[in-house]
């Protein structure tokens, strides 16, 4: 393994009997970095997540985690990583505080330790004035910061998230960007899966683009968006059933032109001109938008589907 590694995967493959939920993959994870798994539900994330977490056993590849086998060195390996599941699985009739210092006794931390980290957890995720309530009475945005500080408890080298921010309004998101903010500048590598393409950019150094257990792309997110998408996209819907029957008539406006079931995508270069020119040839739709191309329209590109399908 590279000294910059802290995690390495090679030819990785798991099987559920005859199902191949991830086939083949080559994964090298920086110290230090924030690196992402972008791709639908079903495209191998999760499955790659349990692996890379040590509590899965691939069928096939070789894993190297702080240059150790998860075979061999499972326990020594998951003591050193933090793991923020999809689903949050708190003790509902316990204490915010009483659910850290739970969780942290899992690591034979010594009392005092764990009270110590307990409070310093619940300052870092903005929780400390609900340290003494029931979690069953906390928002869904306090509870998952909650899951974050449990996964924090010992103090983790590599943090994992598995879809941190599912379910949360914008403003619980962005409070989670700026903690996992924070967490990178001090150090900690961060390894993230999401199907949201604006988590993906803002929070990722670098990421694979995953579909169907494989990987399609990699690269840092602006990188891939050059590489695969134009500079903007136009969106329009029509008023009609078929958005396809638009294909032939706005193709020479674009680069290229994706038809969704719900509207048509334009990748141009300079959105505004284009929408003029759609215009002026008297093709006109119920609604239309002009913005910069996402890791969504790179997806798109790659698979021929939205991430959201």
């Amino acid at each position: 393994m590279s000294e910059t590694h802290i995690l390495e995967a090679r030819q990785l493959v798991k099987r559920f009997g005859d199902f191949e939920a991830v086939k083949g993959i080559d994964v090298a994870i920086d110290r230090g970095e924030s690196f992402g798994f972008l791709g639908p539900n079903g495209a191998g994330k999760t499955s790659t997540m349990r692996m890379i977490s040590a509590v899965s056993q691939p069928t096939s590849g070789t894993i190297s985690i702080f240059g150790l086998d998860p075979r061999f060195d499972g326990p020594e390996i998951r003591s050193r990583l933090g793991v923020v599941p999809q689903e949050d699985s708190l003790e509902l009739e316990l204490s915010v505080r009483h659910n850290l210092e739970m969780f942290g006794r899992y690591f034979d931390l010594p009392r005092r330790v764990v009270r110590e980290r307990a409070t310093e957890l619940l300052e870092f995720t903005q929780l400390s004035e609900r340290a003494n309530e029931k979690v069953d009475n906390l928002s869904g945005g306090m509870k998952r910061r909650l899951t974050i500080a449990r996964g924090l408890i010992n103090r983790p080298e590599i943090l994992i998230l598995d879809e941190p921010t599912t379910g949360l309004d914008p403003q619980a998101r962005h409070l989670l960007w700026d903690r996992l903010y924070r967490l990178k500048r001090e150090g900690v590598t961060l390894i993230i899966t999401t199907h949201y393409m604006d988590e993906a950019e803002q929070l990722c150094d670098r990421l694979v683009v995953m579909d169907q257990g494989s990987i399609v792309a990699e690269g840092a997110p602006r990188v891939l968006i050059e590489q695969f998408s134009t500079r903007e996209v136009v969106e329009l819907r029509f008023i009609t059933d078929d958005h396809e029957e638009y294909y032939e008539r706005l193709a020479p406006f674009a680069e290229r032109v994706e038809v969704l079931p719900d509207r048509v995508l334009l990748y141009v270069n300079n959105g505004d001109d284009t929408l003029r020119d759609v215009h002026a040839a008297h093709i006109t739709p119920s609604s239309a938008l002009v913005r910069r191309s996402s890791l969504e329209d790179v997806f798109l590109h790659l698979t021929g589907r939205s991430l959201t399908e």
